[in-house]
């Protein structure tokens, strides 16, 4: 039979993955043999390769870390039925023919709870009161080899204090299985005292295995009301408990289950079972599992505690730790990364706003790479790019014979994203026909065809861009309000370059050595004098204008460096913030502000005549004054130079 994974719990439930000689690396990035996506799952998480007659499971420096039957390990030789734990994720290791997927998973059934039970209360348990035990004389030889025990488990939980909970659980749980002589035990950890608690861990002791479990509600409910640990022989013969199912299936004899105290009330259970008729609990055991349970209370509260911790870490992590293609560290770009880590795990619908230039796709394709859409489609549609008629029909697609050389019938963008994003930019420049058609879509998730009569249903998760106000839009009556409502559901925005100067030496790195590469030239380096006139430039194009410099200084350069005159003219006439002596650059904007200030004093301060004096055009006239800083000078008579510089 050939080697396999089974997928028991997570995204890929119910898959199996055969395990050929080379092996199969597990992971979220889709390059992994098992791309499995989920955050809590590292990009390469773990290998599972041949090793002579077997396979090991080899954990690849993963974030969360790997787990063999809730046991954390670094590297494992699987045996039959071994369940891996990875993330959110279990998979079961199988090399026979198949059979029930082994479990751990408790099944807690409401049933009541046998008369003939043994009951200790925690103040008359022999191990948590010392000065009781020390008062009776010597210990009986049964009480010395308990009280080695307890010093086992004592050594066990100190000897690694920052011992996960899984870790923890299982080890104490083992000990137990061994002490008590039990068949199968189970410890659930929880804060509610009604028996919804969670199973931490789970075994059977003759087979090392994890098992599926099924415990009374009852029993475990009378435990943590009353704390109390209770102790139950001859389980099957009493008239009602006996005949219960989970009995009958689960084939117990006898139950033993104690509290596991809490600041306030009991945080768990520990549930020891027999399945022998002939082997019995004795109250000996119940006084050492009972002491057991307070020797470990306060290890599990702080496990339980650091694994709280962890798992809030992980998602704040995981809220930054995200994949994308955008550059920068600057607070609103982490602020921007953080909304992308919330917003991509849900399917709710996403406004991006900014300027021009700033990335807005980027944003929409990481919100898609992050999510559980990440394997479907993302189709990216450009609203300013075609004009209505054939937007409608990139968008909805068309029946044959709909109109004019409709030779076929043909799916749109909305349709082929079936399953995944569809990314709609420039939305205000879509007519007012085809947003009211969208917002059909948003709404109930349904569409025509142009020339069609049936509705298309799609399961899609839409997000919008503009660079527009579209509160303002309107206002104007060029954009539907109700639209509006649909798509602002969740925004953000992306901030234009000029409010992350931090970001623009990074940026100006990734470009250049982007650009050289793509024209095959040695990496070039930006010199100190061309970055500082970047930095000091507000990039009215933003992202976009900045790369478009870099390449234009990267084809045309010449030598290794970026010099200030490779960079364009806007760059250049914003200045430097080198200060000292004027340099080349500088003379050269000095002697442009002298030339505008004397046309413009020669026109009488109008802007018209003063380009005309020029020889330009008044739009680039306005550009120059403003970047020259000219303003203040022109409203002073005569244009002092001075004070405008």
């Amino acid at each position: 039979m050939t080697p396999r994974l089974i997928a028991v719990s997570g995204p890929l439930k119910g898959s199996v993955f055969p395990l050929g000689e080379g092996g199969v690396t597990l992971g979220r990035l889709e390059s992994n043999t098992v791309a499995v996506p989920d955050m809590a799952v590292s990009r390469r998480h773990c290998l599972i390769r041949s090793e002579g007659t077997g396979f090991k499971l080899i954990d690849l420096k993963s974030r969360n870390g790997c787990y063999v039957n809730t046991i954390p390990v670094k590297e494992h030789e699987l045996r039959e039925g071994d369940r891996i734990g990875i993330g959110d994720s279990h998979f079961i290791f199988r090399i026979s023919e198949d059979r029930a997927s082994p479990t751990w998973s408790v099944e807690v059934k409401e049933e009541p709870v046998a008369g003939n039970t043994i009951q200790l209360r925690r103040e008359d348990a022999v191990y948590l009161q010392p000065e009781r035990l020390l008062s009776s004389g010597s210990p009986t030889p049964r009480q010395t080899r308990d009280l080695h025990a307890l010093l086992r488990v004592s050594q066990a939980i100190n000897s690694d204090p920052g011992r996960d909970l899984p870790g923890l659980a299982g080890r104490l749980l083992a000990l137990m299985l061994e002490l008590a002589h039990a068949d199968r035990g189970v410890i659930l950890l929880g804060s509610e005292a009604n028996g919804d608690l969670e199973s931490v861990a789970a075994l059977d002791r003759r087979t090392g295995a994890n098992v599926r479990m099924q415990v009374s509600r009852t029993l475990v409910r009378r435990v943590l009301d009353e704390r109390v640990g209770l102790l139950c022989n001859d389980i099957r013969q009493d008239e009602m408990l006996g005949k219960a199912e989970s009995v009958v299936a689960s084939l117990v004899h006898a139950v033993l289950a104690v509290p596991i105290p809490g600041r306030e009330k009991p945080s768990g259970v520990i549930y020891l079972a027999l399945l022998t008729p002939s082997r019995r609990f004795e109250e000996a055991d119940l006084h050492l599992v009972t002491g057991i349970g307070g020797v470990s209370a306060a290890a599990f509260e702080n496990a339980l505690s650091l694994a709280n911790l962890e798992n809030e870490n992980q998602r704040l992590q995981g809220e930054i730790e995200i994949e994308h293609r955008m550059v920068g560290t600057s607070p609103v770009m982490e602020e921007v990364y953080r909304f992308i880590g919330r917003a991509a795990r849900q399917n709710s619908t996403v406004l991006i706003t900014g300027e021009s230039g700033t990335g807005k796709e980027l944003v929409a394709r990481a919100l898609h790479a992050n999510s559980p859409r990440a394997g479907r489609p993302f189709v990216a549609v450009n609203c300013a790019a075609l004009m209505e008629s054939l937007l409608e029909s990139e968008l909805f697609g068309h029946e044959k014979g709909a109109f004019t050389g409709a030779a076929a019938t043909k799916k749109g963008k909305i349709e082929v994203a079936d399953g995944g994003t569809l990314f709609l930019d420039e939305i205000a420049e879509m007519a007012p026909k085809l947003q009211a058609k969208l917002l059909r879509v948003l709404q109930e998730r349904e569409f025509e065809r142009v020339g069609g009569t049936r509705p298309l249903r799609v399961d899609i998760r839409v997000i919008a861009a503009t660079n527009r106000e579209l509160e303002q839009e309107i206002q104007r009556g060029n954009f539907r309000q109700d639209l509006f409502y649909r798509l602002n559901v969740v925004a953000v925005r992306v901030p234009p370059l000029r409010e992350r100067r931090e970001d623009i030496s990074a940026l100006v790195n990734y470009f250049v050595s982007k650009h050289s590469r793509e024209a095959n030239r040695h990496s070039k380096v930006i010199s100190p004098e061309a970055l500082a006139y970047m930095v000091r430039y507000d990039w009215p194009g933003n992202v976009r204008e900045l790369e478009n410099a870099i390449e234009h200084a990267v084809v045309l350069g010449s030598g290794d460096t970026i010099l200030p005159e490779e960079l364009p003219e806007a760059v250049l006439e914003s200045g430097t913030s080198t200060g000292g002596l004027a340099s080349y650059h500088e003379a050269v904007r000095q002697a442009k502000r002298e030339v505008i200030l004397k046309a413009f004093e020669k026109a009488a301060g109008n802007y018209t005549e003063t380009a005309k004096v020029l020889g330009i055009h008044v739009n680039y006239l306005h550009r120059v004054i403003r970047t020259l800083g000219l303003k203040p000078a022109l409203r002073q008579p005569g244009g002092n130079l001075a004070t405008g510089a």
